[in-house]
């Protein structure tokens, strides 16, 4: 298990790390736009973005036009740290494949999707993924890039965990209490959703903004009466019966988007087909070799290997052309966010969707 010192971010962050060819680099503080989905709750006190509007600041820099003759850069980020994608990257297949097409891999990773996606406005990101949330706000506020395929529906990607000897059995119970979670993210939609199955919303509980590690060492202290999560952080604490996951009484999908930068794709159109490929490769690797991922895994993440074995089991993750199963999903979560005045307009998520590169890439 990760130790980590107890803080509490009332700020989404998010850290780049480049190859080493490139200095470390931090990224600035997410864009207020950008925050329409995290609106808190109670007394937190994090500005409402409720209802704001794209400004100046959030217009998505000019990306360079490459030269005649020049290699192209590719900038990959990792969003979280389990995933097929570290894979490719531990066995250096993208550098491989796209150095024969006259290109380099640049790499990145984040915590999540909001602040993935800050650095999708400026520029500094070409292909990753997103979460249901994130994706939505970023399609809402019109930011620079397009859904180029499905990785999952996740219906088994987010829990809601309590600690194992706590009084809280329900949802319902949840009412009053304090919630971790990272705000914007899948995590959060899903609770949006859950509670919404059991007659309660955003304001019957009080929600801290908490990136992965430090809800994890939030939760182990006490400091929080439930955690909105995700794999390999549900598996773990689960087996190790630090806590319990509550049953939600309905099914809830958070697809899991294939996005790709609206000029890269412009540019360099076989590039995101190749990508595309590479990623399957990866996701064939370990779905045949999940032992050895889960070692490679262990060793970024810290986790026993054995559990992040089970998680990888438990994973719905393979490469498609969008559903219509998650084409409605989507839609209904939008929906959602909508209703609740964290969208400002209505967002028709299929319009974002360009299934041509996948299916070029799965032929």
């Amino acid at each position: 298990m990760v130790k980590t010192k107890f803080k509490i971010k009332l700020n989404t962050t998010g850290n780049t790390t480049v190859n080493s060819t490139n200095k470390l680099r931090t990224l600035p503080p997410l864009l207020l736009a950008l925050a329409m989905v995290t609106a808190a709750c109670g007394s937190s006190t994090e500005p409402s973005a409720q209802g704001a509007q794209p400004t100046a600041a959030f217009t998505a820099a000019a990306k360079p036009q490459e030269q005649p003759g020049t290699r192209v850069q590719v900038r990959v980020a990792l969003n979280g740290s389990l995933n097929p994608l570290l894979l490719a990257k531990e066995k250096d297949w993208l550098e491989e494949r796209f150095s024969k097409l006259q290109a380099d891999v640049l790499w990145s990773q984040f915590t999540s999707g909001p602040p993935l996606l800050e650095a999708v406005v400026s520029g500094r990101v070409d292909l990753s993924f997103l979460g249901d949330g994130a994706a939505i706000t970023g399609i809402s506020n019109q930011l620079p890039f397009e859904v180029i395929g499905l990785l999952s529906e996740a219906r088994q990607l987010n829990s809601i965990l309590v600690p194992s000897a706590s009084g809280i059995g329900s949802i319902p119970d949840l009412k009053g209490r304090t919630i971790g979670l990272a705000k914007g993210t899948t995590s959060h939609v899903y609770l949006i959703k859950a509670l919404q199955a059991s007659g309660l919303t955003q304001e019957d509980v009080k929600l801290i903004n908490l990136q992965f590690e430090d809800a994890q060492a939030a939760f182990e202290a006490g400091k929080l009466d439930a955690w909105v999560t995700i794999d390999p952080y549900v598996t773990v604490n689960v087996q190790q019966k630090k806590a319990k996951a509550l049953e939600v009484k309905t099914e809830i999908y958070a697809p899991v988007s294939m996005i790709v930068h609206n000029e890269f794709a412009k540019q360099h159109p076989e590039l995101v087909a190749e990508y595309l490929k590479l990623f399957k490769q990866a996701l064939d690797w370990q779905n045949a070799n999940l032992a050895e991922a889960a070692q490679i895994y262990s060793k970024h993440t810290k986790l026993p290997a054995d559990i992040l074995t089970t998680v990888l089991q438990r994973s719905s993750t393979r490469l498609s052309a969008y559903t219509p199963k998650a084409l409605e999903a989507q839609q209904a979560t939008a929906d959602i966010l909508l209703a609740n005045r964290f969208l400002k307009k209505p967002v028709t998520f299929k319009d974002a969707v360009n299934n041509t590169y996948v299916e070029q890439a799965l032929r």
